[in-house]
C-alpha cells in the first residue's frame, strides 16, 4: 500500500543520483505520486533556480506547480521570471527532451541568450504577458497584452512568439502591433502583423505584412508590406511594395509613390529613394494654386545630400532622376499674379534635375534625353481689367 508522510520544519530533499534539490517549511508526501511542499519553497536543478510560497510535484508527466511570488533564474542564461503561478516541466529522458515552463497572471521575464560564439551576453529582452510558455533556453510564445522593451527599441501587440536560437526570428501578431526604435533617431512600424528576424541574437530586420506603416523624422510610409533593415541597432534600409495599398511616402517637403519604393538611410540619415513601376514624386503643394511640381516615370531616383542644421545632420534633395517615360511638371512663379504661374511640362526618355545648394535652394539644372518634347504655358495677362470707357459723352446743352 503506499504510504504518506508529512513533515515540518525546514524540510530538505533531494533526489537520489541527480542534481536536484528542495526546501520548504513543511512537506507533504501522498503515496509518492504527489509531494507539497508548503511556506518558502525552494526549488533547485541543474537548469533552473525556483522559489515560491508553495510547490506542489507531481510524479506523473515529472511536473512541477509553483504558486504565489514566484521567482525562478536560468543557469544557462541567466533569465528570470517572477509572477504568481509557473508550470515547470523539466526535460527527462523518455518523457520529454526539452525542458517547458507555462506561466500565468501576467508574469515578468527578463528574457537573456548567451552569445557564446562571440563570448558576450547581448542584453536583455524585458517580457510582460498575461501569459507566457517557454521551451528551451531559447523559444518562448506570449500572449495577452504583449510588452517587449530593450534599451533600443519597444514592442506591443496582442501576441508574439520569439526564437532566439536556431530559428533566429519572432513574430508579433494581433492588437494593432507595433515596434518602436528608441533614441534619438526613433522610427515606428506597425501593420497587421510584424516579422522579426534576427542575426547574432540582435534585430536585424523587421517586416510590417498588411496595412503597413512606417514612421521616422524623413518620412511617413504606408504600404501593404513594409521591410526594415537594421544594423548596429539603427534603421539602414526600407523596402515598401503592394497592390491594396500602393507604396506612398510623404515628408515635410516631397511626397512619392510607385508599385515599390526603397529607401537607403546609412546611420540612419535619407541618402536616396527608389521608386519602380508608375513612380511619381511631388514637392509641396503652393499655397496660392494648390499645384505642386511633379516628376513621373517607369522608375523615379530621388538622391539627397547631408547639410548641418543646428549641429545636426539632415538629409536635402540635391537630385532627381525619372526613367522610361519621363515626364516634370513645372511652375514657375508669376510675382504679379502668383495664383496664376506659368507652367513648364517636359517629356523625354529620361530627366535628371540637379538641385542648387541648400542655401540658394530651387532647381539649377534640368537635362531631358530621349525624345523629347514638351510645352511652355506662359501666365496670360490680367484679364479682369475693366475696358476702356467707350460711352461716347454729349457736350453739355448751351
Amino acid at each position: 500500500t503506499a504510504t504518506n508522510y508529512f513533515a515540518g520544519g525546514n524540510v530538505r530533499l533531494s533526489c537520489r543520483g541527480m542534481q536536484i534539490s528542495m526546501q520548504s517549511d513543511s512537506v507533504a508526501a501522498y503515496g509518492g505520486n504527489v509531494v507539497q511542499f508548503i511556506g518558502h519553497v525552494k526549488y533547485r536543478d541543474s537548469t533552473i533556480s525556483m522559489d515560491a510560497d508553495f510547490g506542489t510535484y507531481f510524479k506523473n508527466g515529472e511536473r512541477w506547480e509553483a504558486r504565489g511570488n514566484v521567482a525562478t533564474q536560468n543557469f544557462k542564461t541567466g533569465s528570470t521570471l517572477t509572477g504568481p503561478s509557473l508550470d515547470y516541466y523539466r526535460a527527462v529522458k523518455g518523457v520529454r527532451d526539452t525542458l517547458e515552463m507555462y506561466a500565468t497572471g501576467r508574469p515578468k521575464i527578463r528574457y537573456v541568450e548567451a552569445d557564446s560564439a562571440a563570448g558576450r551576453t547581448v542584453e536583455p529582452y524585458l517580457i510582460v504577458a498575461d501569459r507566457v510558455r517557454f521551451k528551451g533556453s531559447d523559444r518562448i510564445w506570449a500572449g495577452g497584452k504583449v510588452t517587449v522593451d530593450r534599451s533600443d527599441f519597444s514592442a506591443r501587440s496582442d501576441s508574439m512568439r520569439l526564437d532566439t536560437g536556431r530559428g533566429s526570428d519572432g513574430t508579433l501578431l494581433g492588437g494593432d502591433p507595433v515596434l518602436r526604435g528608441v533614441g534619438a533617431d526613433s522610427f515606428s512600424l506597425q501593420g497587421t502583423r510584424i516579422d522579426l528576424a534576427l542575426q547574432e541574437r540582435e534585430l536585424s530586420r523587421v517586416v510590417a505584412r498588411g496595412q503597413g506603416r512606417a514612421l521616422n523624422r524623413d518620412w511617413d510610409l504606408v504600404a501593404d508590406t513594409i521591410a526594415i533593415d537594421l544594423e548596429d541597432r539603427k534603421l539602414e534600409r526600407t523596402l515598401a511594395w503592394g497592390k491594396q495599398t500602393r507604396p506612398y511616402a510623404l515628408s515635410t517637403s516631397y511626397a512619392m509613390r510607385a508599385d515599390s519604393l526603397a529607401l537607403d538611410s546609412p546611420a540612419q540619415l535619407l541618402r536616396e529613394v527608389r521608386g519602380f513601376g508608375k513612380a511619381w514624386l511631388g514637392g509641396t503643394t503652393d499655397a496660392a494654386t494648390k499645384d505642386r511640381d511633379w516628376m513621373r516615370g517607369d522608375t523615379v531616383i530621388a538622391r539627397f545630400s547631408p547639410v548641418d542644421s543646428a549641429g545636426k545632420k539632415r538629409a536635402v534633395l540635391s537630385r532627381i532622376e525619372a526613367r522610361a517615360g519621363a515626364q516634370s511638371y513645372h511652375l514657375e512663379r508669376n510675382a504679379r499674379a502668383p495664383s496664376r504661374p506659368s507652367i513648364n511640362y517636359a517629356r523625354g526618355d529620361a530627366i535628371t534635375v540637379t538641385m542648387k545648394n541648400a542655401a540658394a535652394g530651387g532647381v539649377e539644372r534640368v537635362d531631358i534625353r530621349g525624345k523629347v518634347d514638351g510645352i511652355q504655358l506662359e501666365a496670360s495677362g490680367d484679364t479682369t481689367t475693366a475696358p476702356a470707357d467707350t460711352v461716347v459723352r454729349r457736350s453739355p446743352a448751351r
